[in-house]
């Protein structure tokens, strides 16, 4: 309707602007300012650099990623860095004084591209936003391989990727007393929160954090950035409201990215379609060590996904002068199943069985590397399905034999995959007495439908039709839960609002034994239902609203956690998928068209049909995107990045995707939530990328192992 407010668009009275300047070169440090020319301007209230900065609190370890660059110090790291803010009445006013901001510097030797450093990698310090260790082995190392092993050894790379939501990151801070409110675009009210409050010197409860809606996220959100940070502190030196709303450009250097991959596999498989032995090495990009620590955890699909009696990986890590890397749609997964399902295609095509069959042939029916028994998983099912739906068996194996008219005809096909999150989370189920239920909880909706399913699941336990249910989301006050981030918000939320529904409806029945005479009396709980606003049982009806009535009560309130079963880590908890599509390449020009997408996904119960269709169709355009389009470039001599903006950084647009048909595949998961949902957001992104390249294979004849997918690549 047009009603939903963005962290931005908050009005405060006498509300000031903040615009960031930003360093021009990639390392070196700063020498001074020369500030007299932006200070005259008009309505500049004050310019914060390193020099009278507010000093923060604990910058060690990292909270958040927000530690670097804060104005603590002179010391450039990235060319992007912010290097002051400047803070005027108006934004036109601030952007107007930024600009007229000088710095001066000493450069000195950057390391502005992963191949500079690419000998010098490093073992991850912390692997956390992998959750695993970097490095793992099964069977032998180097086993010993029979005479006639077939051999797949590759190299396969993905660039630098930015998320680009329509809406950039924006704070608007304001302090009253020792009470820092912000309004900003986060995926995570609690993390915020938490992070603040530690850089501040605060308690958690003096700080409130409001986000009651996100313009898209995509990870980029999940951490607290340094702009908001950054916006907190102005509004403590300026004495009133700050807004700061990081510009397109700046949204390149001021809140992560993909990183770059590099990544070898070595897979030996014997002529009968059965691997010997699978090897998945990634280096990838990370900052330098000042700025912090991110691994981008690609071979981790490659741990679990396919059966061998040897599966060994690694991660290293290049250290680059740019800014921090962060989570991004299916991270990990996404570059890591690119170059393993490309060199599972490959070693199809080598021994000439079927993509789909070579899967089935080495299918895990247990995780291989963590020795555990699947929560539940329908791959078969995705492949049966997917490859129906799509009419896999018109396809001709041979590349380049598929044509209609003069374009060339490709399919491929590659496996999805992405595990099954769950973090503890409260929510709280207030009832009133004319039917009414408010369902609250400290998470976010990023725009994938979290108001509304959980107002599903609270109407679906208390009996009341949906648009009895409201639900309030996105402040801090309001019961904590974790970042919508993981494919998990569903799979937390969901069950503390259901099992607080089901504390509401508990007393309901209490009252109604209580308060709904005699014949009630004797009646077991057991026995009564919720159903049309109304306490139904053996002894009769009774509304809600009588039973408050003959209690004397307003309202019910019930708050309640929820959180992984204690033996969910007996299990190996994914979600997966099957992607089908089908390319035409026009063979003198190399341009690449998706013509035809099936998807089929084995992602738990369905709470609402409507937005999963449309998280997995997003998800796969998203794939799309990383395939034909998503590149990051840096001007090696500044590291500079040249491509800053949504003209020059492609992204697929209505005219580059056709229809997509989405199948989910009957399938519930009760080990990993009580729900059986599995998480939507990262999957059908995992496995789209590879998708599009095997099935470019197949229409021309050329293995792309090189992301994106560019014309000069096919006409070579």
């Amino acid at each position: 309707m047009g009603g939903a407010k963005y962290a931005a668009e908050f009005e405060l009275p006498d509300m000031a602007h903040a615009v960031l300047v930003q360093s021009t070169i990639a390392a070196g440090k700063i020498l001074g300012f020369d500030l007299i020319a932006a200070k005259a301007m008009p309505g500049v209230l004050v310019i914060i650099t390193p020099d009278n900065a507010e000093k923060l609190h604990n910058l060690k370890p990292a909270q958040q990623k927000v530690t670097y660059p804060l104005l603590q110090n002179a010391d450039i790291k990235f060319n992007g860095q912010h290097v002051a803010v400047v803070v005027a009445d108006t934004f036109e006013r601030a952007t107007a004084a930024a600009a007229a901001v000088r710095v001066h510097y000493r450069a000195t030797k950057a390391v502005t591209t992963m191949d500079q450093a690419f000998s010098e990698s490093v073992t991850p310090k912390n692997f956390s936003n992998g959750r695993a260790k970097p490095d793992s082995q099964i069977g032998e190392t180097s086993p010993i391989l029979p005479s006639g092993t077939l051999r797949v050894e590759q190299i396969y790379t993905t660039p630098i990727e930015h998320h680009n939501p329509m809406e950039p990151h924006a704070t608007i801070a304001h302090w009253s007393g020792e009470q820092l409110t912000v309004w900003t675009a986060t995926q995570g009210i609690s993390g915020a929160q938490k992070a603040l409050s530690s850089l501040f010197g605060l308690k958690p409860q003096n700080v409130t954090v409001i986000c009651p809606y996100v313009g898209g996220g995509f990870g980029s959100k999940g951490n607290t950035w340094p702009p908001a940070v950054l916006a907190a502190m102005a509004t403590r030196q300026v004495n009133r409201p700050v807004k700061l709303v990081v510009t397109r450009e700046q949204m390149f250097t001021s809140n992560g990215y993909r990183p770059r991959t590099v990544q070898r596999i070595k897979l030996a498989a014997n002529p009968d379609g059965r691997l010997l032995s699978v090897r998945h090495d990634v280096k990838t990009q990370t900052s330098m060590p000042e700025v912090g620590e991110f691994a981008e955890p690609s071979a981790l699909i490659t741990r679990m996904l396919y059966s061998a009696p040897s599966i060994g990986t690694s991660h290293r890590l290049v250290q680059v002068n740019h800014g921090l890397p962060t989570y991004m749609r299916g991270p990990g997964e996404s570059s890591g199943a690119f170059a393993i399902e490309s060199a599972m295609d490959e070693m199809a095509a080598a021994l000439k069985i079927d993509p789909i069959d070579f899967r089935l042939r080495n299918y895990a029916e247990r995780d291989p590397t963590a020795d555990l028994p699947f929560a539940s998983k329908a791959l078969r099912e995705c492949y049966a399905q997917g490859a129906a739906a799509f009419g896999w068996e018109k396809r001709n194996p041979a590349p380049r034999s598929m044509r209609d008219g003069h374009m060339l005809v490709g399919m491929g096909m590659a496996t999805s995959s992405y595990p099954t999150n769950r973090m503890p989370a409260s929510a709280s189920v207030h009832l009133t007495a004319d039917g009414s239920a408010l369902v609250r909880s400290g998470t976010q909706d990023i725009g994938t439908g979290t108001y509304t399913t959980l107002a599903q699941v609270a109407a679906d336990e208390l009996g009341l039709p949906l648009g009895k249910v409201r639900t309030q989301l996105g402040d801090s006050r309001l019961p904590p839960a974790p970042v919508s981030g993981g494919s998990m918000t569903s799979a937390s939320v969901v069950p503390a609002v259901q099992a607080a529904a089901q504390g509401v409806k508990a007393q309901l029945f209490a009252l109604a034994i209580s308060h709904g005479g005699f014949q009630w009396q004797s009646v077991s709980p057991d026995v009564l239902t919720l159903i049309d606003s109304a306490v139904d049982g053996p002894a009769g009806r009774i509304g809600i609203g009588q039973l408050f009535t003959l209690a004397k009560i307003k309202q019910l309130n019930a708050t309640a956690g929820a959180q992984p079963a204690p033996d969910a880590n007996d299990y190996s908890k994914h979600a997966f998928g099957a992607q089908f599509v089908e390319v035409r390449v026009d063979p003198d020009l190399g341009i690449v068209r998706v013509s035809r997408w099936v998807g089929a996904f084995d992602c738990g119960r369905v709470l609402n049909a409507k937005t999963a269709r449309s998280q997995l169709i997003g998800g796969i355009i998203y794939g799309m995107g990383m395939a034909l389009f998503e590149e990051t470039r840096i001007d090696r001599n500044t590291g500079r990045i040249t491509n800053a903006n949504i003209s020059d950084y492609l992204v697929a647009v209505n005219a580059d995707v056709p229809e997509i048909e989405t199948i989910i595949v009957d399938s519930i998961d009760p080990i990993s939530n009580p729900l059986g949902t599995k998480g939507i957001g990262e999957l059908p992104m995992v496995g789209a990328a590879p998708a599009i390249a095997n099935a470019v294979y197949h229409a021309t004849g050329t293995r792309i192992r090189d992301l994106p997918i560019r014309i000069e690549q096919l006409l070579a």
